[in-house]
């Protein structure tokens, strides 16, 4: 009995876990999904990921072969339609600090601490309750629902070269039910061999 309660505490753990954990977003950018689109050559993907137990957002991406040499980056977020539109920079401005400028290709990889108010865009801050706080889950809330886009701009294409609406990434998570079915399952062959 007591390695069943033991299965049963490990099920609990388990999936309570699984729903405080990290939400991953990733996007493909060019130059046909900028709105309007340009005639960029230049390709790139990029990978956004949100902790809102942590209050951390770690974003990184990889592009080439653009037309122009980039001038920033960063994430703009809310779209009145899901992967459609253009609205205001939600992350720090002028760019991501990190991010590569006078280049046509590059990689960036940067964290972001979603408490500090200077991961993000004071018009942004303002209009979702002038918190970090209010920042954040308006962002969080944007990213879910496909409503915010990474994107690269460039000296050929200063309103965007190239972006990318970001889409939370497939990760098979088991289902709760069988998170326990296996807790008892695992518990009855450990019950079986304790009487062996």
């Amino acid at each position: 009995m007591r390695l069943i309660a033991g299965a049963f505490v490990v099920f609990l753990a388990l999936t309570v876990g699984a729903a405080a954990a990290p939400i991953t977003y990733t996007a493909v950018l060019s130059g046909a999904a900028e709105d309007p689109p340009n005639g960029s050559l230049g390709s790139g993907t990029a990978t956004v990921t949100i902790d809102t137990v942590a209050h951390t957002l770690d974003v990184s991406a990889d592009f080439a072969d653009l037309t122009g040499l980039t001038t920033a980056s960063h994430i703009h977020c809310c779209t009145a339609v899901p992967g459609a539109g253009n609205i205001g920079v939600a992350t720090e401005t002028p760019s991501f600090g990190l991010f590569p400028l006078g280049v046509t290709s590059g990689s960036f990889s940067q964290s972001f601490d979603l408490t500090d108010l200077a991961s993000f865009n004071a018009p942004f801050v303002t209009a979702n309750g002038g918190t970090a706080a209010g920042a954040e889950a308006a962002l969080a809330a944007g990213l879910a629902g496909g409503m915010a886009y990474l994107n690269i701009h460039s000296e050929f294409a200063r309103g965007g070269e190239i972006r990318g609406f970001l889409t939370e990434e497939e990760v098979p998570v088991p289902e709760p039910v069988s998170l326990g079915l296996l807790a008892l399952g695992l518990a009855g062959l450990a019950a079986r061999r304790r009487r062996a």
